[in-house]
């Protein structure tokens, strides 16, 4: 019952004939643009990370530092309505 079946003359898969291969050229390569970068951009580049790097921690810094204040003034108005 839980026997597979298979038929008594299996046929063969089909055979795969592939094409000849054609004989394009290869496609040429085409060389990039050269691109001199000299000391000084690459100087300006790091500072401008640098610079970008300071403020975009102190903005971190700042917002921080005005949550915490806004938590402690909010603590410090809840007791003072309570009294």
């Amino acid at each position: 019952m839980f026997l597979p079946k298979y038929p008594d003359n299996p046929t063969p898969p089909p055979a795969h004939i592939h094409a000849p291969a054609t004989t394009d050229p290869a496609p040429v390569r085409r060389s990039l643009p050269s691109v001199s970068i000299d000391k000084n951009t690459v100087a300006v580049v790091l500072v401008g990370g640098v610079v970008l790097t300071a403020l975009l921690a102190a903005v971190a810094v700042t917002a921080i530092s005005v949550a915490v204040a806004a938590v402690v003034l909010r603590s410090m108005l809840r007791d003072h309505n309570r009294r």
